[in-house]
């Protein structure tokens, strides 16, 4: 299984993503894509295998996933204050992978419906999401 974990600014949630797909399963390759080097560098010293940074690396990964994960922003261009470009969310909405997107309420884009939990359950939640869809697969 291959995971593109994508994720900007200070990479916190990336990074929060990567530690709890590896602790889940060492043995799942998890790419990571940050928009910025920042981002990137929080990501790899969280364990991911691969780490690159920005629009081609993403673009180019797309194709390659099994799964995407990420905040709810890798879809929606110009999000993240401008760091996801349009080439960028259209490679996350037109990949064959499925997509486990973490609603987050920041940058204008504001996801109704959601509970009131902490980035740590939302997390937990992605993971369990994962869970689901390597036990549909194998």
């Amino acid at each position: 299984m291959r995971v593109l974990v994508i994720d900007g600014q200070g990479g916190g949630l990336g990074k929060q993503l990567v530690t709890a797909v590896k602790g889940y399963d060492r043995g799942i390759e998890v790419i990571a894509v940050g928009t910025n080097s920042a981002a990137t560098n929080m990501m790899l010293k969280a364990g991911a295998d691969q780490a690159a940074t920005g629009e081609n690396s993403v673009v180019t990964v797309c194709r390659s996933a099994d799964v995407i994960m990420g905040p709810v922003g890798i879809v929606i261009a110009d999000a993240m204050l401008g760091e996801i470009t349009p080439r960028m969310a259209q490679a996350v909405g037109q990949s064959a992978a499925k997509r486990i997107l973490i609603p987050v309420n920041l940058c204008d884009n504001i996801v109704v419906g959601i509970e009131n939990t902490s980035m740590g359950r939302r997390v937990e939640c992605a993971v369990d999401a994962l869970k689901g869809i390597m036990a549909s697969e194998g």
